[in-house]
């Protein structure tokens, strides 16, 4: 028995420790803890030094500047309550690296906003992963050097939902909106990224990327890739609207296994997509060789091939005018009732549908099931 146990039973039994009922320890279970002006804990690096394992921070809404942490425990939930809490980097870094080094492990950032960062390596970020597994939510990071970047951890999943990743870069290439390494999973749904400057609007190196009923597009900015995926993995792009920008320094708009093939998997699926091209040319999807892909039921809007390989399967895949939409100036790719999208879709596995439509801003919905489907990221209702 443990020491704890005999405590437990001598209270029980009032008998033989010479121990008062009070004696026994109480049961130690997670904290909450509450940051803000005129608190005990006036900043979140303050939570930082004596939060543990499980606790919860709650973080009132304000903009703290060059308040950095580092957190080390695991299965923390770190939390804006009242609005989105905003860490803004001042000149500071922690450990030369990010805003926030998250190293713990199965973390939850939900409603807060990261700004600023930027440290002498040239790759300051607004959080650097370090931990295993990671969770985002509601959150923004904009005009840091990279916006969110990982490391590689092969027992890692990274999920991002309703966040925004904007202005973020460099400048250099090798700076993005969105950086996530050599980890086992990337989910990101009903999100918006765009703007990035020279680098990509997200680069994943996963063994398994999802991405699912976002916006992603460079809107004025030099942004290369809209969708970068250099080490290839199972992977699936479904329900998204890509928007290639006429300043873009790169002509394709995803880019699949152009470093070479890390992961043992080299499928790639691309579902109902909506994709925009504003430049004069360009790929819609760029192939690495020996690629395993399949196209289906996307829409093509402006000019460029919609792949570089032959050969590939690719059904239902059409190039339409901007009348074909709603409002294309306002970047609302809706079909409108006389589209020739509307029920031109082919049909698709299970696991590769588009189950989800993105919501301006960062929100997503069901995609509805009625008759056969729509071509593009959107459903006529």
């Amino acid at each position: 028995m443990t020491a704890r146990g005999a405590a437990v039973l001598c209270a029980v039994l009032l008998l033989g420790c010479g121990l008062p009922a009070t004696a026994v320890p109480p049961e130690e279970g997670p904290r909450t803890w509450r940051v803000g002006p005129g608190r005990s804990l006036a900043t979140p690096s303050a939570a930082a030094s004596v939060a543990r394992d499980g606790d919860t921070v709650l973080i009132e809404a304000g903009t703290y500047v060059g308040d950095v942490a580092t957190w080390t425990q695991d299965d923390l939930t770190l939390r804006g309550v009242g609005g989105r809490a905003h860490l803004r980097a001042g000149g500071e870094s922690a450990q030369g690296k990010a805003i926030w080094v998250i190293a713990g492990d199965r973390a939850t950032v939900d409603r807060l906003e990261f700004s600023g960062a930027s440290v002498a390596d040239g790759n300051g970020a607004g959080i650097r992963q370090e931990g295993t597994g990671l969770t985002v939510t509601r959150s923004w990071f904009h005009h840091n050097q990279d916006g969110l970047l990982t490391g590689a951890d092969p027992e890692s999943d990274i999920v991002i939902r309703r966040s925004r990743f904007f202005r973020n870069g460099a400048g250099d290439g090798y700076t993005h909106n969105l950086y996530v390494g050599a980890v086992r999973s990337l989910r990101v749904s009903g999100s918006y990224l765009w703007g990035a400057a020279v680098g990509h609007e997200l680069k994943s190196r996963a063994a398994r990327t999802t991405i699912t009923g976002n916006r992603i597009s460079d809107a004025g900015a030099t942004a290369s890739y809209s969708i970068d995926l250099p080490d290839g993995g199972r992977s699936l792009i479904a329900g998204n609207v890509v928007i290639q920008g006429p300043s873009s320094e790169n002509s394709t708009l995803v880019s699949y296994g152009a470093e070479g093939f890390d992961h043992d998997s080299r499928d790639l699926w691309v579902v109902n997509n909506t994709f925009v091209n504003r430049r004069p040319a360009g790929t819609f999807v760029a192939l690495a060789g020996s690629s395993r892909a399949h196209l289906r039921n996307n829409l093509l809007v402006g000019p460029g091939d919609l792949t570089n390989l032959a050969g590939i399967p690719a059904r239902a895949n059409r190039r339409v005018g901007w009348r074909t939409f709603v409002d294309p100036a306002a970047d609302d790719f809706r079909l409108r009732r006389t589209s020739p999208a509307v029920d031109r879709g082919a049909s698709v596995p299970k696991r590769w549908r588009a189950r989800w439509e993105y919501v301006h801003p960062t929100r997503q919905v069901r995609r509805p099931v009625a008759g056969r489907v729509d071509l593009g990221a959107f459903e006529r209702r």
